[in-house]
């Protein structure tokens, strides 16, 4: 019959904070469409012109 790992302590607070440190949500990057100046995400068609890079992709 196999054995299982199992902790020897439990973790303490600290511990488990400190390696969730790193999962905390970050806003979104917004800049301004150079076309129409409503936000958009960066390296992205804008959703209210169609307009990437100063040219237009989309009809929207």
């Amino acid at each position: 019959m196999a054995k299982h790992p199992v902790p020897k302590k439990k973790t303490s607070q600290s511990k488990r904070n400190m390696r969730r440190s790193h999962h905390a949500l970050v806003p979104a990057n917004l800049v301004d469409c150079q076309h129409c100046k409503a936000k958009r995400l960066q390296h992205h068609i804008c959703p209210s012109c169609g307009y990437y890079d100063g040219r237009k992709i989309l009809d929207v």
